[in-house]
């Protein structure tokens, strides 16, 4: 199933003291590293920021659109009744916008759960992912009328809705150490994004050059050339 995606990229960050959106991770900032991901799986992507908020660390894009908060300072459940608002397209992808490791196989099988669904959300034990999600727009009138009484908890929409919940073993099937769903909230977050993108970074020079590093690694282990 095609469907717009929604980045939510209004979020404070007290404990980084800055914007998450705009740290690098792998040479990329994490808002750019998100667009990226979603961009192939994705018809039309909707950004959604904070009212004063500047954007200048991604590459605009016709596909891209911008959007400011309708309710500000409502935090996350604010930015998707935006974000589904603006949207053209019923089922809508949303993820934060400081996941850095985005699984494009996880979250294709999240849309194609989404036809008969409200919302299809990740969920382990009681922990909800409500910011790596699928959301119909059937879902603006419960937002709303949680936005109007100040109540700004995303998972007490749930009881109101038709949610398919995918657990642990479900994601783990296309992702197994979980990474899409890791995102950014302290500087050990940051260190630890930047140490796993290092490594995906020699992966992939690896994979791309196998025969110089066949001889790299002759050489190393035998000390000639």
């Amino acid at each position: 199933m095609r469907m717009n995606s929604i980045i939510l990229a209004g979020g404070k960050s007290s404990r980084l003291d800055q914007d998450k959106s705009c740290l690098l991770v792998g040479g990329r900032s994490l808002l750019q590293r998100v667009i990226d991901a979603v961009n192939p799986i994705s018809q039309d992507i909707v950004l959604v920021k904070a009212e004063r908020q500047a954007i200048p660390c991604v590459a605009r894009s016709p596909r891209l659109q911008i959007v400011s908060d309708i309710y500000p300072d409502k935090g996350a459940l604010g930015g998707l009744y935006t974000g589904l608002a603006a949207s053209k397209s019923c089922h809508n992808l949303v993820v934060a916008a400081d996941m850095p490791f985005l699984n494009k196989s996880l979250l294709r099988y999240m849309m194609h759960l989404a036809e008969d669904s409200d919302a299809v959300v990740p969920r382990e034990g009681n922990n909800f992912e409500p910011l790596h999600a699928v959301y119909s727009q059937r879902c603006l009138a419960p937002i709303e009328q949680m936005l109007r009484c100040n109540n700004l908890k995303i998972q007490e929409i749930f009881p109101l809705m038709k949610v398919r919940f995918v657990d642990n073993r479900e994601m783990r099937r296309f992702d197994p150490q979980c990474l899409s769903i890791f995102n950014i909230n302290t500087p050990s977050d940051l260190s630890r994004a930047r140490e796993i993108a290092k490594q995906e970074i020699r992966a992939a020079e690896f994979i791309s050059n196998p025969a110089q590093n066949q001889v790299c690694s002759s050489i190393s282990s035998d000390g000639t050339a």
